[in-house]
């Protein structure tokens, strides 16, 4: 054989590898071939057994490719082909060959494949595989090899049998299916092959096929036709459908190491399960939709259809989380037809993001074959956590109870396997929002545990199987990077920690996602700054003074981040060296720059009352006390300093405040953006986004009490999360869900929000989205600008000028352009340059994570929690030592000692009666001494139990109390601290 024939015949083998593995069964194949050595020939038996039939053609393909140097090989192969029944495949493979099988014929037969793949349940439950494979044995579209086969199968039962047959004959040359007809007909199947044909139109009415429907596809006499096109369109729409089907394999420099398909899966179990080839089951409630992906959607999840981990990028309203929806009952539908128990959990990053999952999304489209269920930590099934797993096919949940579980944080018995859950035991894993796995997070947490499981797999160590990944994301942001190749390693980083084999974005069908995701029409609203700023001159002054009484130099950057940044440092250091007047004024220091900050953002007022409303809290807290006559005792000089500061200066606050001519320009520039949407366009809709609780509430209650706004038919309200660190109510979830559907209906048209409403809720289509005074990074620029969906809508920013903010959006513009060259990037990197980079990462990030245990192992072993001493943040006088301290489920750090007892005394916390008016408290606990908040009291068992806040005090680390030291969490102290002993605590207090 020449040479250039030698590598047109390779070269053809490679072009067409994809169709071959489809279509060849390598193990009768191998008794018909010679010039593969007898060892390789049994490595490529050993791989089909343990990965199946696929991944052994692939090998066995490979080992052509290696021996193709053997004197006749081609013949040999070539023969072998014909042999076995694939003579389709020796076509493809034989320059020369006359019967090459023609587009249309092939598209046609693709399709027919794709028929059997749509009704496999039904044809598994209807079938008998030992009278049907005889008769197509006889009718030579199984071979006697796949005859024994299927015969060696009825021993796993009929269905597995019925699974092995179809599995067989849709690899067979086009013509195999009206002969398959026959067969049925003959055999007395006559229903089955009724429905094939697409003849019995009635009866399919009665599964939920609506007269042969398949998702917008027409079924007419076994063959799938496209609605609406022409019969010249529907040939170029089989060829393109067909190569969506089985024509998506690895590339050809993909090795037998490189992810293989499951064990025993075939094109039956390989091919896109389609949204209504499933009937609606009686006792389900309300009927399930179909699931309909447009063009750029079907695009997008083609890699993760194939089994393969995959990220999803597509712009918020896109539909991202109903393509999830399609992949995870194709995923389900695959398991069961590999007679496997598949096991979905979707993870989120905000509790209203489960109940608007499920209820939206997964549970309408899936109750109809799968059991769905939701937890979050507002419901109690949260501590049955496993038992919940069990009992359902998917889960929808936040991303820390997995955690929690993962880490055994919620077992009480760790060898009781019934408590413990593993990646294993999950199929496939749907992050939301999974650019968040860029961050130290719980979303990398759960990724981490992933990548070394993969690690270890890969050494052999503990071979545990591992789900797919399905990341889903409207933007990866750039992660700070200032140039193109920074962008390209933080999509690469992110694909690494998802352990993704792509990130998809829409390449071929980009006008229909423009379509369908309207841009909005972008402007600048910039205020110019105050000539006169009174009320701010006067707080400044304020605080000078109290640099002076500290006898420190004043500063120039009042009012900035950067100041109480120099505040907060100065607060930590007066609670270390136990200097109370430096940490007093520190923390007043910073309500003066809160402030400030209010009264460039909102009005004037505002700023007031919540310098008012600090004072008043302060005053009420030093006030209570439960044992001394005299209260006022709790003011030292520094107290009365600060105190009689504000009362000097607070009346003429409240008469500059009530000012209007010195109100900042923000206001006026949001107030005429506003009043122009709702009067160009009448039924308008639109969201407000600033930056935090105080501020919705306070712009919320400045529109309630203009005029201008109620004339034009603003119905305004806001919209926040659900933490508890504010002076400011927080919303639960279910007043969340109201506000949301308020907004839904029409009865509220303006959302006031937080970044709460940036990212994954779903919210209306707006007509307009103001960004006001507010600019954080690329990607929540991205999500909040994807808010304003409808035709001629509106993206606005509204800012002050020279704050910076303008600047920080044109950066962020940049950023987001160079993002989507990234993504371009990465998708252009060659496979093995691809790889090579993903494991790199992946295998750094492991180095990394091991060294950060080792040291934070060593942190916590130096220290003994008996030898540490906890003082009061406030006064400095000590609370208790570390033997004093019990933590219960790993998180609420408790001291039920008598002498503890003596040092604190109780209060109400309105700002937490405020937040929610449903939420068990008892108050909160206070140091006697200073009236410094400790924590909270919190109810356990049916118990009143103390709960400290690490926050609340300064650690005195070593014997010596010489290294002192402030956190923020409790999981930052270097030290263990003991369980909490409930039976020895019941028995010791009478309980």
């Amino acid at each position: 054989m020449s040479l250039d024939n030698q590598q047109i015949r390779l070269g053809l083998i490679e072009c067409f590898r994809s169709r071959l593995v489809a279509i060849v069964q390598a193990e009768p194949l191998l008794d018909f071939i010679t010039f593969i050595p007898a060892a390789e020939r049994e490595e490529i038996r050993s791989v089909g057994r343990q990965n199946g039939n696929q991944a052994a053609v692939h090998l066995l393909l490979n080992k052509v490719n290696t021996n193709s140097g053997v004197e006749g090989w081609f013949g040999e192969f070539i023969t072998a082909l014909n042999r076995t029944g694939c003579s389709h495949g020796a076509a493809y493979v034989t320059p020369e060959a006359s019967d090459l099988v023609s587009p249309e014929l092939e598209a046609r037969n693709d399709l027919e494949v794709k028929l059997i793949i749509c009704l496999t349940p039904t044809v598994i439950d209807n079938l008998s595989p030992d009278e049907v494979s005889v008769h197509c044995c006889a009718a030579d579209i199984l071979t006697e090899d796949d005859k024994e086969k299927v015969s060696k199968c009825l021993t796993r039962g009929k269905q597995a049998a019925t699974r092995e047959l179809l599995s067989r004959i849709v690899m067979k040359p086009p013509g195999w299916f009206s002969k398959f007809l026959d067969i049925l007909r003959k055999s007395g199947h006559e229903d089955l092959a009724e429905i094939l044909s697409g003849d019995d139109t009635g009866g399919w009415d009665q599964e939920g096929w609506r007269a042969g429907r398949v998702e917008g596809r027409r079924v007419t006499k076994g063959v799938v036709e496209e609605e609406g096109l022409d019969t010249n369109k529907q040939q170029e729409y089989y060829i393109s459908l067909s190569e969506s089907i089985i024509g998506i394999e690895p590339p050809p420099s993909v090795t037998v190491s490189s992810p293989v398909p499951e064990p025993g899966r075939s094109a039956v179990s390989q091919g896109t399960q389609y949204s209504d080839d499933e009937s609606t089951r009686g006792g389900r409630g309300s009927p399930v939709p179909e699931i309909k992906l447009r063009d750029y959607q079907q695009e997008v999840a083609v890699p993760a259809l194939e089994g393969k981990n995959i990220i999803i990028c597509l712009p918020t309203g896109s539909g991202k989380t109903r393509v999830a929806v399609y992949i995870t009952r194709h995923h389900l539908n695959n398991m069961k037809c590999q007679g496997k128990t598949g096991k979905v959990i979707v993870l989120v990053n905000k509790v209203p993001l489960v109940d608007q999952h499920f209820r939206k999304e997964f549970n309408a489209f899936l109750k109809d074959k799968y059991s769905v269920s939701k937890i979050s930590g507002d419901t109690q099934l949260k501590i049955s956590f496993p038992h919940v797993v069990r009992q359902n096919d998917i889960i929808i949940c936040t991303a820390q109870i997995l955690e929690n579980q993962l880490a055994g944080l919620n077992c009480d018995d760790e060898d009781d396997d019934d408590d413990s859950l593993k990646l294993s035991d999950f199929t496939l894993i749907i992050i939301d929002e999974c650019h968040h796995t860029q961050k130290e997070g719980v979303y990398k947490s759960i990724m981490t545990r992933y990548i070394e499981q993969k690690l270890k797999n890969k050494k052999g160590d503990v071979i545990e199987p591992l789900p797919q990944i399905l990341g889903l994301t409207a933007s990866p942001g750039v992660g700070g990077a200032k140039n193109r190749k920074a962008a390209q390693s933080h999509v690469l980083q992110i694909c690494a920690n998802l352990d993704a084999y792509r990130i998809m974005t829409v390449q071929n069908f980009q006008k229909q996602l423009k379509d369908q995701v309207k841009e909005p029409v972008k402007k600048m609203e910039i205020a110019e700054e105050r000539r006169e700023d009174p009320f701010g001159d006067r707080i400044k002054q304020m605080m000078n003074k109290i640099h002076t009484f500290l006898e420190q130099a004043a500063t120039t950057d009042f009012g900035t981040q950067s100041y109480e940044q120099l505040i907060v440092r100065m607060c930590s250091t007066g609670a270390k060296e136990e200097n109370r007047k430096l940490r007093a004024c520190a923390e007043h220091l910073r309500k003066y720059n809160d402030a400030l900050v209010i009264n460039d953002t909102i009005r004037m007022i505002d700023a007031y009352n919540y310098l008012t409303n600090f004072y008043e809290e302060e005053i009420r807290k030093k006030m209570t006390d439960d044992d001394e006559d005299d209260p006022k005792s709790k003011l030292d000089q520094t107290d009365r300093f600060l105190f009689q500061l504000f009362n000097e200066n607070q009346k003429e606050l409240q008469t500059v405040a009530k000012e209007p001519q010195y109100e900042n320009g923000n206001l006026a520039k949001l107030r005429k953006t506003v009043l122009q949407e709702f009067t160009k366009k009448k039924e308008s809709r639109g969201i407000i986004f600033t930056k935090t609780r105080q501020n919705t509430h306070a712009l919320h209650e400045w529109i309630e009490q203009n005029e201008k706004f109620t004339e034009v038919g603003i119905k305004a309200h806001y919209l926040t999360g659900a933490g508890n660190n504010s002076q400011y109510k927080h919303m639960t979830q279910h007043e969340q869900k109201e506000v949301l559907n308020k907004f839904h209906d029409g009865e509220i048209n303006l959302l006031i929000a937080t970044t709460v409403a940036e990212e994954g809720l779903d919210i209306k289509e707006c007509n307009f989205v103001i960004r006001y005074d507010l600019v954080t990074n690329e990607i929540a620029m991205v999500q909040a600008r994807g808010r304003a969906r409808c035709n001629d809508s509106t993206y606005a920013l509204v800012a002050l000028d020279g704050s910076g903010v303008v600047d920080r959006e044109f950066v962020n513009e940049f950023r987001e352009k160079m993002m989507y060259k990234a993504i371009q990037k990465v998708q252009e990197m060659s496979a093995d340059d691809y790889k090579k980079q993903v494991e790199e990462r992946q295998i750094q990030n492991i180095m990394e994570l091991k060294m950060k245990r080792r040291k934070d192992f060593a942190k916590r072993i130096q220290s003994d929690y008996s030898k540490v001493a906890f003082h009061c943040y406030g006064c400095s006088k000590l609370a208790c030592s570390g033997k004093d301290v019990q933590v219960i489920e790993s998180m609420h750090h408790v001291n039920i000692t008598k002498e503890f007892k003596d040092l604190y005394g109780v209060r109400e916390n309105r700002a937490l009666q405020e937040k929610s008016l449903d939420y068990q408290t008892n108050g909160e606990i206070y140091c006697k001494e200073c009236a410094q908040t400790w924590g909270s009291m919190m109810v356990h068992r049916g118990v009143n139990l103390p709960c400290l806040s690490i926050k609340n005090f300064v650690v005195y680390i070593d014997e010596k109390h010489l290294q002192k030291q402030t956190y923020k969490k409790w999981n930052e102290v270097p030290f263990r601290l003991p369980k909490f002993d409930f039976i020895s605590y019941a028995a010791g207090s009478n309980i």
